[in-house]
């Protein structure tokens, strides 16, 4: 079988697993109606629903099903997976909220993000501070709908338990993580170590290993083969993040479908931005002390922090570390005892999320 071939029928397959869980989210969500009869609360669920129905990869459900499908699941138990994938990408909807606040992004997916579109246009007085606020509520509301999704999936066994435990971790790792990143901007240094410490829990663990591992539990996989899908998923979920850093900075945001400005102004402390300020002497070092997190940066002084990202080298070395943490994964992949076709399917994933321009 030729690799167009194999690519073609993983990526049929993942469209079918996407489309499932989006139904699955849609019949969901409609079925939660607001408990009172105020309209703009009936208009916070539809921002709600909207925002988790009509966007997103998709990414953590079809690494749970596959993870599952790499672990023997079968045909019987697959609306399970498909359910606890849904729960995952619930919960991520609520932490992307919750982000988008404490980064006070304009942005999300194209669209204005939950806070600024609660906030309306015209802006009203007083409308910024419910935005936020309303906004934070309809976050945790995600959370909470999310545990209801997954209590009803995972319960009643063995799998069902040892799924829900790695999910309760998965929660306490990525809130640590992004504890971990507002920290960063107390801090005077951008260390290139902390930054990854940073990625390994908000993002490694939470995108890539645990869906992986939450899947597997749910088909019964022993651990030898969870700590395989640890070895394969942690070096893959950094070289995500990564590419994620790189396109907050170079992207182009009709394609990204956010600001290309917002990581500069709110002064990220991301491995790219360690490694140019590790590299940076003399007027390129107060460059970037001056205008790295300057709410006022314009598209003129964008550009020169990103000339002083290429110049010092900076983000050649990230591009090697993506290729670097990609092949860690896709030979750990290779050493995995897990059915072929999940295989398969991992390895292409691998490809679109190191190697993405979105």
């Amino acid at each position: 079988m030729t690799a167009e071939i194999v690519d073609t029928s993983i990526t049929g397959m993942t469209g079918r697993v996407r489309r499932r869980v989006d139904d699955l989210l849609s019949a969901f969500l409609d079925a939660r109606r607001p408990p009172v009869g105020d309209p703009d609360v009936a208009d916070g669920y539809r921002l709600l629903r909207e925002f988790v129905v009509e966007g997103g990869k998709r990414i953590r459900p079809l690494l749970c099903y596959w993870g599952w499908r790499g672990a023997g699941g079968t045909a019987p138990q697959e609306e399970r997976a498909v359910s606890v994938g849904a729960a995952l990408e619930l919960y991520h909807a609520g932490l992307l909220i919750h982000d988008d606040v404490m980064d006070g992004s304009e942005l999300r997916r194209g669209r204005p993000t939950i806070h600024r579109g609660l906030a309306g246009a015209p802006r009203w007085a007083g409308a910024e501070t419910f935005g936020r606020s309303a906004a934070i509520l309809l976050g945790v509301l995600a959370q909470a709908w999310a545990d209801e999704l997954l209590a009803d999936a995972a319960a009643g066994d063995v799998p069902g338990r040892a799924a829900r435990e790695l999910f309760n971790r998965m929660r306490t790792e990525v809130v640590t993580g992004q504890y971990l990143d507002i920290l960063a901007h107390t801090r005077a240094d951008a260390d290139v170590e902390r930054a990854l410490t940073v990625i390994r829990y908000k993002t490694a663990r939470y995108t890539v290993e645990r869906p992986l591992q939450i899947g597997g539990a749910l088909a019964g996989a022993p651990p030898a083969l969870l700590e395989a899908y640890s070895r394969f998923g942690l070096p893959l979920g950094e070289a995500f993040q990564l590419r994620d850093d790189v396109l907050g900075v170079f992207g182009d945001p009709a394609v990204t479908g956010k600001p290309v400005l917002d990581d500069l102004r709110e002064g990220k402390r991301t491995v790219l931005m360690a490694h140019a300020y590790a590299r940076a002497r003399g007027p390129e070092l107060d460059l970037l002390r001056t205008w790295h997190g300057a709410p006022d940066l314009d598209e003129r002084r964008a550009a020169e922090l990103r000339q002083v990202i290429v110049d010092t080298g900076a983000l050649a070395e990230v591009e090697e570390l993506i290729a670097l943490r990609a092949g860690q994964a896709l030979e750990a992949l290779r050493e995995c005892d897990i059915a072929p076709e999940a295989a398969q399917a991992l390895a292409v994933l691998t490809e679109r999320l190191t190697r993405r321009v979105r």
